[in-house]
């Protein structure tokens, strides 16, 4: 049998940012690569770049557009099969989408949890990856795909090696860095404008959550270089949700230098492995 990689990503886009290199450096190697997306993505920006609170802002129709740009996506990274679960884009924490009864979030984890281990059955991947129990960094989509993930996988008759994506802290530190000098200088331009931005609001210690993992957590970084013209690429085809996003304005040389690892964290350990590695599908291979 032949090696399958399958991840379990919560928007159309979560694919490309995480794990769009190791997606097409694992199809450039023969394996198969199966992506299951759990919601259609309804609350992205329109493409006039209208947030979702917004009265003319249409969830349906963003939903379709983002579909597109999936489908483009996926075939730049050879993925063989996508599944869309089609939940709807449950939004932020707090927003009133949590409460759609046919958002993800409302959907009950057993429910989802039955669709997604009849994929594995089909796929009966080696490997498996979702996010931690904090979804990374918090959305409502991303802990429960993780919930979702994590149930499926007690549904299985067999034990794949499951991973979590993860940032080691050193990296994160630099990239918070850089994300606080846009902001100021985002600011700055406003202000030059005469547009006062309301400060953010203060998050409360407790409520505060650290999207780094400590650098000797990491049980895997793959080297993605080869592959980093099509991560690049298929970010921007989700130009509707990322045309301003701090990748995008890198520009591809500076992208490809800068996003050359994807880190993850070993959860489950059928094969018994040990030690830190550059492949996924370590003790498999």
């Amino acid at each position: 049998m032949g090696l399958t990689f399958l991840a379990v990503h919560a928007h159309p886009d979560d694919e490309a940012s995480s794990t769009g290199g190791l997606y097409r450096l694992l199809a450039d190697q023969g394996v198969r690569t199966v992506l299951v997306t759990c919601t259609n993505g309804e609350c992205g920006d329109a493409l006039d770049g209208a947030k979702p609170d917004a009265d003319h802002h249409d969830g349906d129709e963003v939903a379709k557009i983002r579909a597109v740009e999936l489908d483009n996506a996926v075939k730049i990274l050879g993925i063989d099969r996508l599944v869309r679960l089609g939940y709807r884009d449950s939004g932020m924490k707090g927003w009133p989408q949590n409460d759609d009864p046919e958002s993800f979030w409302a959907t009950p984890v057993a429910d989802a949890a039955k669709r997604l281990a009849d994929i594995l059955h089909e796929e009966r991947p080696q490997v498996v990856m979702t996010y931690n129990a904090y979804g990374f960094y918090g959305h409502p989509d991303h802990i429960q795909a993780h919930r979702v993930t994590m149930a499926a996988l007690e549904l299985l008759d067999y034990e794949p090696t499951l991973y979590f994506n993860a940032i080691p802290n050193s990296v994160m530190a630099i990239m918070s860095a850089r994300w606080e000098q846009e902001d100021r200088e985002k600011r700055e331009a406003d202000a030059a404008k005469g547009i006062v931005r309301a400060p953010e609001p203060e998050v409360s210690e407790e409520d505060r959550e650290e999207m780094g993992t400590p650098d000797e957590l990491v049980d895997v970084a793959v080297d993605v270089r080869s592959a980093n013209d099509a991560k690049f690429d298929a970010l921007a085809a989700h130009h509707s949700q990322i045309a301003d996003s701090f990748w995008m304005k890198m520009g591809r040389e500076q992208f490809k230098e800068a996003m050359r690892t994807e880190w993850f964290v070993r959860v489950t350990n059928p094969t018994n492995v040990s030690g830190s590695s550059n492949d996924i599908f370590v003790g498999y291979r």
